[in-house]
């Protein structure tokens, strides 16, 4: 997605290592337009399957997922919750997700209410590194004995395991901007 990669270079900023900050456009400060592309995206990368329900986790992934849902026909959006809550229901699917940014591991869980046996679940997320968010929603939709039919990344680290874990496992893994190596400041991008 040449516009992706085009926001990324224009406004994103690589701190030491292999970090990139999107914050500006996606996951602190939302760029609603910028999202509606790709929620577009997303629908056209997936039209040839049927989705009942789109998952994520909390919090950066509910903005990519709320805005494709309109282009699914308005499907509902279920997401992980990684923080202890009152008012979650006790009777949940959870599994333990660990957090490259945060740098610790998570339970996030979902109420058994939102997903259902044979439901049709397209995953959604910002980022793919490690690939342990995406393992971790996959196996919450096992769980529920429901189907993942898909699974879209808005920014890939390619030069990461997490992708190639994923594609290895034979889910269908759709990166809008897949990034293969981040060096002195610079970014590559895989063709």
């Amino acid at each position: 997605m040449e516009s992706l990669k085009n926001k990324i270079m224009s406004e994103g900023i690589v701190l030491g290592g292999d970090i990139l900050k999107v914050d500006s456009f996606l996951n602190h400060q939302i760029d609603v337009g910028f999202l509606n592309e790709i929620g577009k995206e997303f629908k056209n990368r997936f039209k040839d399957v049927k989705v009942d329900k789109i998952l994520t986790i909390e919090a950066s992934g509910i903005a990519i997922a709320s805005i494709t849902a309109q282009y699914f026909g308005n499907v509902p959006v279920v997401f992980a919750k990684k923080s202890e809550s009152k008012n979650l229901d006790s009777d949940v699917y959870e599994t333990k997700v660990y957090s490259f940014t945060k740098d610790r591991d998570y339970a996030v869980k979902v109420s058994k209410k939102y997903l259902s046996e044979g439901e049709n679940i397209l995953i959604l997320d910002d980022f793919l590194a490690n690939g342990r968010a995406a393992v971790g929603l996959m196996d919450i939709v096992k769980q529920a004995n429901a189907n993942v039919v898909g699974l879209g990344i808005v920014i890939e680290k390619g030069f990461q395991d997490g992708g190639q874990i994923l594609r290895d496992s034979g889910v269908r893994l759709e990166s809008l901007a897949i990034i293969d190596s981040i060096a002195d400041g610079k970014l590559e991008y895989r063709d």
